[in-house]
């Protein structure tokens, strides 16, 4: 593959528009924590209902999950991104059409199951159509376009509070999804999913689209070997033998990327800033928005070094800062006069860190790892697994963060979040591989996934 002369525009325009996909994961996503204070006083909402609001688009992205690996391995995964656009402009428009909860939250519920479908494919299909040498970055690239989606979501909400516009808020989502849809339209599918559905010639007419000859010979190779592997395309195959340290390490990692608190501060961010001191919904939003910005840049430095040093030096770092940050910030509510500055100053400082370091090692690598780590036969219900894995975590802490401040404080709440940050170092060290610069069939072989 090194000697392969790669058309590096190929690659970028597929990660682009893939891109695309994790912008409109983050934009709805992250539009609730703006559109949810004027929607709490629009319906009279209870602290359950809002939690409700908020987590029904993860009950949409489990279903999602869950159907989208099979429908991946079986329609192809550049056909289940479409039907992922599909769905996301379908729930952009109930949204703000929405005149009571229940239409809410079912269309919170679609958007969350075009995530779903769309969290699956979206790396899968990059990774299987970048070379080993980048593909940490371009699958990295899907997180980082996430993280531009939160930020866009925030910044649509800080300009239209003062309107209390929460329908346009989510109707803004339809724009990229339709942009999204027309684009892919232009992409081809997958070579590997080809070859594995023996559509040889039309895999072969996409491999030379975008290498020569020679390239053309070695990922022939390479994906011919990962072939030979025999597994059945069910989902109990998950648990076979060669495939089943490759599942803890995916479910494994995702779930651990949720419960340390990462979709609190999304999801809830003005709250937990107004819990800190700051009075004005306006302001907790524009602190926010200021997180979201530091989600992005910070993102760009996995971009950078996730190919150069590894994936798990990165890890080390950056959770050992989330670590360190959570314990801070949960000191902060305790002692507030201990550091002789108000609340909302030390918060944002704390969250602003936590941000940093999520984004420049659990935010990106996670995707990366899942779409790394599985045979090609069940890469699509082995991505599955892991993002159901993401989006159950997800929604227990969604629909229990409020009930476990009022249950534990303030304090006590980022406490049992940074303790999760020091299981996941523990994870890190004796579960998770170094991926770096290795070809999908060997990282994916029974024999070679074991922790270095």
């Amino acid at each position: 593959m090194a000697r392969a002369q790669i058309r590096r525009s190929f690659f970028w325009k597929v990660s682009l528009i893939a891109g695309l996909g994790g912008i409109l994961y983050g934009f709805d996503m992250g539009i609730i924590a703006a559109a949810l204070i004027f929607v709490r006083e629009t319906f009279s909402l209870s602290t359950r209902m809002e939690e409700w609001v908020v987590s029904s688009v993860l009950v949409g992205a489990m279903v999602g999950a869950l159907a989208g690996g099979s429908i991946a391995d079986r329609i192809g995964r550049r056909s289940t991104l479409v039907w992922g656009g599909a769905i996301f402009i379908a729930g952009s428009l109930l949204a703000p059409a929405s005149q009571n909860p229940a239409t809410l939250i079912v269309a919170r519920a679609l958007l969350g199951l075009a995530i779903g479908f769309t969290s699956v494919t979206a790396p899968v299909y990059v990774s299987e159509l970048a070379p080993p040498r980048s593909r940490g970055m371009l699958i990295g690239l899907y997180q980082f376009a996430l993280t531009l989606g939160i930020a866009f979501a925030d910044l649509a909400g800080y300009l239209l509070a003062a309107h209390h516009a929460w329908r346009l808020m989510f109707g803004m989502g339809a724009v990229p999804a339709l942009l999204f849809v027309v684009l892919l339209l232009t992409l081809p599918e997958s070579p590997r999913w080809l070859f594995a559905q023996n559509r040889l010639s039309e895999a072969q007419s996409v491999l030379v689209s975008f290498t020569d000859e020679a390239g053309v010979e070695l990922l022939v190779k390479d994906i011919r070997s990962g072939l030979e592997i025999k597994l059945e395309r069910r989902w109990s195959a998950l648990w076979s033998p060669a495939v089943r340290k490759s599942l803890l390490i995916a479910v494994g990692f995702t779930v651990l990327q949720q419960i340390t608190g990462i979709n609190t501060i999304i999801y809830y961010g003005p709250r937990i800033f107004s819990l800190a001191g700051i009075a004005s919904n306006k302001n907790a939003i524009f602190a926010t928005l200021l997180v979201a910005i530091i989600n992005v840049l910070a993102t760009i430095i996995a971009l950078v070094l996730v190919d150069r040093i590894g994936r798990k030096p990165l890890l080390y770092a950056g959770v050992s800062g989330m670590t360190a940050s959570l314990f801070l910030l949960a000191y902060s509510f305790h002692s507030p006069a201990a550091f002789g500055a108000s609340p909302g100053t030390i918060a944002t400082i704390c969250l602003m860190v936590y941000i940093t370091c999520f984004a420049f090692s659990m935010g990106p690598i996670a995707w990366i790892l899942v779409s790394e780590v599985f045979p090609l036969r069940l890469r699509g219900r082995g991505v599955a697994a892991a993002t159901l894995g993401s989006g159950a975590s997800n929604f227990i802490v969604s629909l229990t963060f409020l009930s476990l401040i009022k249950v534990t404080g303030n304090a006590g709440t980022f406490i049992i979040y940074g303790f999760f940050c020091i299981v996941t170092l523990v994870f890190v060290r004796f579960i998770v591989p170094e991926t770096k610069g290795r070809a999908l069939e060997s990282i994916s072989s029974g024999h070679s996934v074991a922790a270095s």
